[in-house]
């Protein structure tokens, strides 16, 4: 049966295009309206905001994620390499623009600990390239953020051009003005891919990939981390290997380790492990998380505060959080030549996380999200803060978890947490002045639970899939002990190149027909097929094109023991000799049998089929190499009067064969070799002489 092909109709692209082209750059008052509500989802979904039926569990759930925001924003302050207050201005500003262009219902976006190291180890290469000093200790910089030499925090100033004015720059307004420069890119990067629609970009970064890199990523922050638990002073460590150098140093050194800063660290992490664990064991009954962080930070403060521990055991703290908004300035535009390259991965991994939560939430709740204009969302959120003194953001999942378990309905639950950071921000960010940095040391390796748990699903991923397993402890090592960016790079290329392994060495087999049926399967895998007589059917697996063209022949000719080309060699080697016996006269042959018994001994015992059969039923395209190399094994078998028959072949892979000339040029012999199953193929190949 050879079933006839639906003609179609050709598109003009060229004139699609102009269509298209004026359609967009056509301007009216309805397309600008719709416009607006695109670009600002707010404008359609606040409108019919259900006050009663939703204000109560946006309210609850903003204020327990807006408690939860601010101990972790100070925290990971030590992250980013910045002081706290800018840490504040980042989860301020991002719930409020997220607020208003955002499409998911309940992601939580803001300062994130992977976002925050990424930009952390930017700012501390860029810092040591200029000559600073990176010794946290060094006396804080002026707290009103002007560019002023500042002779007390660092000797070394650097001259930074802003708005076309030179000005000496100290310490701190040089970190925060590359954290600015480099989410501002970051920002813009993710725009222009919302703009060319580049948000397929994140499917090359796989489940394996993400998780490895997470956990990596969470290795290096618990290791930054180690030198604020135990109070110790050593040089922060840069570049390739910094797990490894960093761990060395605190070997080195723990013998100067602090006592006031080991204790408060070991009393911390079990209050808040234990506080974890019983809210993951009681969660059901809880209505809401403990809000063990905040409990911890204002406890710690208060001894720290009262008991001098600062002046009396040296224990090192916060110091001075200014109050109020520093004036807003523009991102510094010769530093963004610096960091652009930077910029990339980050603004990435920003995308990637939060379109991953953004679809978890949409999936759960049944609603649909649009990925393109989440990445505006979180383009804007990191462009429009740059100018606020603020750094890259992203949807966090532990903060989205306690979102959506406390009853959140809107991002309305966004803004009533952005109050409570600028409740913080304006009258009590003075109050953490005493609070030691072990204890957001502590609370940052405490919210690293989840990403350190992968290590215990290893087992579990192996038996489910071994090659996913490989690419995530690939890419956990490279993020750990090369750097973050490499080790993303090198989970995206190992996960690539295990697709193209499989590909290259994919499954091949010999089918059997299944008893009384008109089915066939895989020799090997299943008992009680039945071979059929003078039929070999090979089924391979994978597309084939030019990397797996050889493994496809040896496959080929391995399973059903015949090598065309070498039976031809062999064929016309015993007709030379054979020759040469008969100019002699001699009418026996080299063997010394008849020539009628040399004609038998010509067919090779192993010849026992007439007929192979292809299951292209895996076969998903073939590329030039491909029909060529269909072409030859077609070729080669009609030397020995074999025919070559294929079966289940998809219309593309029947296109490709048409263009590369395998059924000839009018496809006149197309009906007898191809077929639309493996059993009609079966039937033909018996019926022929």
């Amino acid at each position: 049966v050879l079933m006839e092909r639906k003609t179609r109709v050709k598109i003009n692209r060229k004139q699609v295009m102009l269509a298209n082209l004026r359609k967009s750059c056509s301007c009216t008052p309805e397309k600008l309206k719709n416009f607006l509500m695109d670009f600002l989802p707010v404008l359609q979904w606040l409108p019919k905001y259900k006050c009663k039926e939703y204000i109560w569990g946006d309210v609850m759930s903003g204020l327990v994620i807006g408690i939860i925001l601010v101990p972790q924003a100070i925290a990971y302050s030590l992250l980013a390499g910045l002081k706290p207050i800018y840490s504040l201005y980042t989860s301020f500003f991002a719930n409020i623009i997220y607020f208003l262009m955002g499409t998911s219902r309940h992601v939580s976006v803001g300062i994130f600990s992977l976002i925050s190291l990424m930009v952390g180890q930017v700012v501390d290469r860029e810092l040591l390239l200029a000559g600073f000093d990176l010794n946290d200790d060094a006396s804080p910089a002026l707290g009103d953020g002007s560019l002023q030499n500042d002779t007390q925090s660092n000797t070394t100033a650097f001259n930074l051009t802003i708005a076309g004015m030179n000005a000496e720059c100290g310490k701190e307004c040089y970190a925060i003005g590359i954290a600015t420069a480099l989410t501002f890119v970051a920002g813009v990067y993710q725009v222009l891919m919302g703009i060319f629609r580049l948000g397929f970009v994140s499917m090359y970064l796989s489940e394996a990939v993400l998780d490895g890199f997470a956990t990596g990523a969470s290795l290096t922050i618990l290791t930054a981390q180690v030198k604020y638990l135990i109070g110790i002073k050593i040089p922060r460590s840069q570049g390739q290997g910094m797990l490894v150098i960093t761990w060395i140093n605190v070997f080195r050194n723990i013998s100067h380790a602090n006592i006031c800063d080991v204790i408060t660290s070991a009393i911390c992490i079990v209050v808040l492990v234990t506080a974890k664990e019983l809210g993951d064991r009681y969660k059901h009954k809880l209505k809401f998380p403990l809000p063990t962080e905040l409990v911890v930070i204002v406890v710690a403060t208060l001894v720290s505060h009262y008991g001098k521990l600062n002046e009396v055991y040296a224990s090192s703290v916060s110091g001075a959080i200014p109050t109020g908004f520093i004036p807003p300035k523009v991102p510094p535009f010769n530093l963004m030549l610096r960091v652009a390259i930077d910029a990339l991965p980050l603004a990435i991994v920003s995308f990637v996380f939060t379109v991953s939560l953004s679809e978890m939430c949409a999936k759960k709740y049944a609603y649909s999200i649009r990925a393109n204009q989440e990445m505006f969302a979180v383009g804007f959120c990191n462009i429009i803060p740059s100018f606020f003194h603020s750094f890259a953001t992203s949807a966090a999942l532990a903060k989205t978890l306690v979102k959506t378990s406390t009853g959140c309905q809107t991002q309305v639950s966004g803004v009533i947490s952005a109050m409570v950071v600028l409740l913080v921000l304006l009258f009590l960010a003075p109050l953490f002045y005493s609070l030691q940095k072990c204890v957001l040391a502590c609370i940052i390796i405490v919210s690293l639970r989840g990403a350190l748990r992968k290590f215990r699903d290893v087992p579990a991923r192996y038996h489910v899939n071994k090659a996913d397993t490989f690419v995530w402890i690939v890419t956990m090592s490279a993020s750990a002990l090369i750097s973050t960016e490499i080790g993303l790079l090198v989970g995206i290329g190992f996960s690539l190149l295990c697709i193209i392994v499989r590909t290259q060495r994919p499954r091949t087999a010999l089918l059997g027909q299944i008893q009384d049926t008109n089915f066939y399967e895989d020799d090997l895998e299943y008992e009680n097929l039945s071979s059929v007589p003078k039929v070999k059917i090979f089924r391979f697996e994978a597309p084939l094109y030019y990397a797996n063209k050889n493994y496809f022949l040896k496959s080929l000719y391995r399973l059903t023991n015949l090598d065309p080309n070498l039976e031809v060699a062999r064929r016309k080697k015993y007709e030379k000799k054979e020759k040469r016996h008969l100019k002699k006269g001699d009418h026996t042959t080299a063997n010394g049998l008849g020539i009628g018994e040399t004609t038998l001994q010509l067919v090779p015992k192993q010849t026992d089929f007439q007929a192979l059969v292809v299951d292209c039923s895996s076969i998903l395209f073939l590329d030039t190499t491909g029909v060529n190399t269909l072409k030859e094994i077609l070729k080669d078998y009609k030397d020995l009067n074999i025919s070559v028959l294929l079966a289940c072949c998809n219309p593309s892979v029947i296109d490709s064969l048409k263009r590369g000339g395998y059924f000839g040029k009018d496809f006149g012999s197309m009906q007898e070799m191809l077929f639309y199953s493996i059993h009609n193929a079966v039937q033909f190949a018996k019926d022929q002489k």
